[in-house]
């Protein structure tokens, strides 16, 4: 019984882990990326799939019970609301930015 602990604490260890360099690589692309929309899809990505692995890894740590249940909720809402709502602010960003080029200069 002593490996298989070992096993789910080394997987559910990776995980967490996945999720917190995706986290980084985020975080520098929010901050190096020049177009806002490059920005936002590097918030989105970094978002849903770091917190995914994240809360994956946290279920494997935690075993089958109850809890795990509610974090693959969790997991499971924000796979559905993160892109829906990034993609609604990326239209709202396009529509009111009509006439102007990439970083912000009116096309003539």
């Amino acid at each position: 019984m002593g490996i298989l602990l070992w096993i789910r604490f080394i997987l559910g260890t990776l995980f967490l882990l996945a999720g917190m360099v995706l986290f980084v690589v985020e975080i520098i692309s929010v901050f190096k990326l020049d177009y806002v929309l490059n920005r936002m899809h590097a918030a989105a990505t970094g978002d849903t799939s770091g917190i995914g692995l994240s809360l994956i890894g946290l279920m494997i740590l935690n075993g089958f019970n109850l809890i795990t249940l509610k974090l693959l909720l969790v997991v499971v809402f924000l796979w559905f609301s993160s892109p829906v709502s990034s993609h609604l602010i990326a239209k709202l960003e396009v529509a009111t930015h009509e006439g102007e080029d990439r970083y912000g200069k009116v096309e003539k």
